[in-house]
């Protein structure tokens, strides 16, 4: 088989697996952990606490999407979280100096694609490792998030903006709609789209794509845009919730995000994810932290967990790479 060959294999297999093998384990393992939980505790069934664990994960899901389509694609963003505080403090400004909330939002949004637009430019055409750049412009966003507020959050939010990120829409909390859309949308251009076909490629083996004719360039700018602009709304989703605009929101997000994408079957080696996985490993790890919650657990374990679970998740990957 030549490697154009190979090519045009890859996206294929990616894009039968609807519900995959993997994503069935994942799901296996939030019920798992949802018994346990309810075993230990009898408010974690409940449908309060369900529809809270749900809208802690949205936050996280929304920026994992946006990191599973970078990690596909071979690369990594550990500069959601900047990426979203100043997204959020942009918006912030824009409506406490008087501008509307529908020229605030996509104002924001495009900030958030712009700084995720520079780290693709960086990782493309300079030649630059994913992992050093965007270790970079972590520094380089929070420290212009920081800068520009002092250090101080930005507080005097209009109670519209609140109402429309901290809502619900018919008893269920509006992030949790919101990333529901998100999620759709994305699952659509990773499935159904040559711009997904395009990540899987790249991810995949990526001298094999530029042979085949892949813009291979475009398509890793494209895959830090798309998580720059999820993490932007993830952060207004926040700023909604919270009232202010801190420049420090969204720390250690990165860790978050790369593992829901990670316990979702996501390769570090590129050219393999799901969303379908992703959106069950933020559920799991809301999951985890919420019935931590409920039992006491104070939170420096709960991080510690974290941790684990991604050691976990990339010796399954490890051990599975290559079958099926």
């Amino acid at each position: 088989m030549t490697s154009t060959d190979s090519l045009s294999a890859t996206p294929k297999r990616g894009l039968k697996l609807g519900f995959g093998l993997r994503d069935a384990g994942t799901l296996i393992g939030l019920l798992v952990i949802a018994g346990v939980f309810a075993a230990l505790s009898p408010n974690f069934l409940t449908e309060r606490n369900l529809l809270n664990i749900l809208q802690q994960s949205s936050i996280n899901a929304c920026v994992a999407l946006g990191m599973t389509l970078v990690i596909i694609s071979g690369g990594i963003d550990l500069s959601v979280g900047p990426t979203a505080a100043i997204a959020a403090v942009a918006a912030a400004a824009m409506m406490v100096g008087g501008a509307p909330i529908v020229l605030a939002i996509p104002a924001a949004i495009l900030f958030g694609m712009a700084a995720g637009a520079v780290n693709g430019a960086l990782v493309a055409y300079g030649g630059l490792q994913p992992f050093i750049v965007t270790l970079g412009t972590l520094s380089l966003y929070r420290a212009s998030a920081l800068i520009y507020t002092g250090g101080n959050p930005i507080f005097g939010i209009p109670p519209e903006f609140r109402a429309l990120f901290n809502g619900d829409i018919l008893g269920v909390p509006t992030p949790v709609v919101l990333v529901a859309v998100l999620a759709f949308a994305v699952w659509v251009v990773l499935n159904k789209t040559p711009l997904g076909e395009y990540f899987l490629a790249v991810g995949g083996n990526e001298e094999a794509s530029h042979i085949a004719g892949v813009p291979v360039a475009m398509t890793k700018i494209s895959a830090y845009v798309i998580s720059g602009g999820l993490a932007s709304i993830a952060g207004l989703i926040l700023v909604g919730r919270l009232g202010a605009a801190d420049p420090t929101l969204g720390n250690l997000w990165e860790l978050d995000a790369i593992a829901a994408a990670a316990i979702g079957g996501a390769s570090l080696m590129g050219g393999k994810g799901s969303v379908v996985g992703t959106i069950l490993g933020a559920i799991i790890l809301g999951s985890l932290r919420n019935g931590l919650t409920l039992l006491n657990v104070q939170a420096f374990y709960q991080l510690l967990a974290t941790g684990l679970i991604i050691l976990v998740a990339m010796l399954i990957d490890r051990a599975t790479r290559g079958r099926g």
